[in-house]
């Protein structure tokens, strides 16, 4: 895995989490560079069966919140910029980059007057005018409202204070927009490439209403690929993308089609794997060592976290008590979870900010490391904490459930936790609660919840992404930790040294201080996909932060 250097938010950002498939095809040439495997030979049938391991939400690019969605949103629609096979933003939708001006407030930007969406009709400036302003409108409920935060009046909007009308962007003729910022964002570049900044197509939104995107026909796309055969989100099993005849660069698209199954358990997939029904699925467990010396086996390291939310809404929650929070922490041996449950690859956490996204702009320390290990197992403080929580709430026994997703690696999260917790901690009672993933989503939202597990990948690789999760208010904050001097940290983090990125840098690191002070969350580890890949498919564009998977390169070659 190669290390390529990038200058973001005024942090020297590390792509060791940015990938090529195994089997991408790339071999060495003379000179030592790499030359693109682009060059073999095609396969006749240019078709790529997928697995993943949960349904998908939402299919409305305001509305969606879960990876699987993000990757197929992704992949049929397109906004300004896009990912590169190197996670670099480049123009996509625009012709070039943004002309950008001195105190970084304004973004103007020229717009590709051939692209056009899947029904014939071009994208035109209005498109993302209408798009943006419907992410922020309160009307529509979005929970990534909160990422448009650095655009000018997006806050107010939201929160219902003026009309969305007055955001901060403008159609300047059919294609040039005029982009204005609340603030100095210098990762904005990277948001762009992000979905709730798409183009949306408004005559199609305002047709179907409330089942807009509730199936794959009752929307219509802009990027690589269309969606077909989505009968509803939360529900369907599988999906199809085909080739999108009318994307501006479809020559570069090779693959025809791709279809997604929904297959929860590792063990039926590796099986569809093997009859060669499918082409690419994730392991877990036994089965992902068990396959170790394969070389098909593709090991993907990912800016993400899982971690636990206690919840503490209702003022007489057990989860205000902080003894209560750290023992359950302590309880905890993340890493034979890792080692000896997952086997995929994945890492213990250290902090709630995953390592290896940034590094300090001046002496290039790891954030992680800089951050320092607030994290261990040690049964001794465990009981110790735990015993000052049951005096302090006058309880001697304690029921708590534990929320998550039904996928194969959450059951054995939450199991191998239930575990753990009732070993070291004489007294506590733990249930489990595995639902589909569109009903713990939904739960966590309501506040359904003891504790749910959670997991969090980059929107773009900066730690702002996880650190504002937690924000007083914030919609993603579903457990409502809440810290008033944590708050202040990111605040001067987005305003005061928003372009000094030292100081930035150091409001960052003692904002995550203080919530694993606080163990407002609990952390558990850092994630690694193992997936069985066939070495037939080259040019699976895959990112550590952002959506995971790019299919716009990817091609099937000939055995």
């Amino acid at each position: 895995m190669k290390l390529k250097k990038m200058m973001y938010a005024g942090l020297v950002t590390v792509a060791a989490l940015t990938l090529v498939a195994c089997g991408s095809g790339d071999k060495e040439s003379t000179d030592g560079s790499k030359e693109s495997g682009a060059s073999s030979e095609l396969a006749k049938e240019q078709v790529f069966n997928t697995i993943v391991d949960q349904e998908m939400s939402s299919a409305d690019l305001a509305l969606n919140t879960d990876v699987v969605g993000a990757l197929v949103l992704n992949n049929v629609y397109e906004g300004l910029y896009r990912l590169d096979e190197n996670s670099e933003p480049q123009p996509a939708g625009a012709t070039e980059m943004a002309e950008v001006s001195e105190d970084g407030l304004t973004y103007k930007l020229k717009l590709r007057e051939d692209a056009k969406w899947s029904n014939g009709d071009p994208v035109t400036a209005k498109d993302y005018v209408y798009g943006w302003q419907r992410v922020v409108d309160p009307e529509t409920q979005s929970e990534y409202s909160y990422l448009h935060g650095a655009v000018k009046n997006a806050e107010a909007i939201t929160a219902g204070d003026k009309d969305k009308s007055e955001l901060g962007i403008k159609a300047v003729g059919d294609y040039e927009l005029e982009i204005t910022l609340e603030k100095p964002t210098p990762y904005f570049d990277r948001l762009l490439t992000f979905t709730t900044y798409f183009p949306q197509h408004q005559a199609t939104v305002e047709k179907y209403g409330k089942e807009f995107a509730t199936t794959s026909e009752k929307a219509v796309y802009n990027g690589p690929f269309i969606l077909t055969e989505f009968d509803g989100p939360g529900t369907d099993q599988d999906w199809t993308y085909v080739k999108n005849d009318q994307y501006w660069d479809k020559d570069t698209v090779k693959l025809d089609k791709i279809t997604a199954k929904v297959v929860k358990e590792s063990s039926t997939a590796l099986n569809l794997y093997e009859d060669g029904q499918a082409d690419d699925v994730r392991l877990t467990g036994e089965l992902a060592q068990q396959m170790a010396d394969d070389p098909e086996l593709v090991i993907e390291k990912q800016a993400g976290v899982y971690y636990f939310e206690m919840n503490q809404r209702d003022k007489d929650s057990i989860f205000h008590n902080e003894d209560l929070r750290k023992a359950i922490s302590y309880a905890l041996d993340r890493e034979s979870l890792v080692t000896k449950i997952l086997g995929d690859g994945s890492v213990a956490a250290t902090g709630l900010v995953p390592a290896e996204m940034t590094k300090d702009p001046d002496g290039g320390k790891d954030f992680a490391e800089e951050s320092g290990e607030h994290l261990e197992f040690n049964k001794e403080k465990a009981l110790e904490h735990w015993e000052k929580a049951k005096k302090e709430l006058g309880k001697d026994k304690i029921e708590i459930e534990i929320l998550s997703s039904d996928s194969d690696f959450s059951k054995k999260n939450v199991e191998f936790a239930q575990g753990s917790l009732e070993e070291t901690l004489p007294g506590l009672k733990v249930s489990v609660a595995p639902v589909p993933l569109s009903v713990r989503i939904d739960r966590s939202n309501k506040g359904d919840f003891d504790i749910v597990l959670g997991g969090w990948s980059a929107d773009y690789a900066d730690p702002s992404s996880f650190l504002d999760l937690f924000v007083t208010g914030n919609s993603y904050n579903r457990g409502q930790f809440s810290n008033k001097e944590y708050d202040a940290k990111l605040e001067e983090a987005a305003t005061t040294n928003a372009a000094k990125p030292a100081e930035r840098f150091q409001n960052m690191v003692e904002a995550e201080k203080l919530i694993m002070g606080d163990m407002g969350v609990v952390p558990i580890y850092q994630n690694a996909e193992a997936h069985m890949r066939r070495s037939t498919i080259k040019d699976v564009a895959i990112h550590g932060a952002g959506a995971h998977y790019d299919y716009k390169w990817a091609y099937v070659a000939a055995e």
